[in-house]
């Protein structure tokens, strides 16, 4: 079983027992966290989509440290011009471990089809709209006379 959920802005394939890295969360070490944005669960080849969430379906998880990730450089240069930057940043991170997808009751069916209802316009000539009138024949050249 799995499931594709959103998590600080960002979808992820979670499913149990595995350790995700986040952008960083607010939740202490060791806290308990329950995300609710579920976009898609596989229970076993039983697709369920959401539109564009699934209804009463979670994702549990734990933190397990706040750590910062590797070192992103940033170079910019310009060339023939003598412009160079180099610039870099290290981005704070979460560790989760996923301990559980909550599917919650009953699935989500196809949202209904709504029936147009069509109001029929009598049918006389009247309604009709009037032919569009073609473009008159273009004229013909005058001959050029020389004396």
């Amino acid at each position: 079983m799995y499931a594709i959920v959103e998590i600080a802005g960002q979808q992820f394939k979670v499913s149990k027992d595995l350790k995700v890295y986040v952008h960083r969360l607010a939740n202490e070490e060791g806290s308990k966290v329950s995300f609710d944005k579920v976009l898609l669960l596989d229970d076993n080849g039983n697709v369920t989509l959401g539109a564009p969430a699934i209804e009463g379906a979670s994702v549990e998880a734990k933190v397990l440290q706040h750590l910062k990730g590797d070192k992103v450089i940033v170079f910019k240069k310009k060339r023939r011009k003598g412009y160079k930057k180099r610039n870099g940043h290290r981005q704070y991170l979460t560790q989760i471990v996923i301990e559980g997808i909550t599917t919650g009751g009953a699935k989500k069916a196809a949202a209904p089809k709504k029936e147009k209802v069509v109001a029929e316009a009598p049918a006389t000539e009247e309604a009709k709209p009037a032919p569009k009138a073609k473009k008159a024949a273009p004229k013909a050249k005058k001959e050029d006379t020389k004396e």
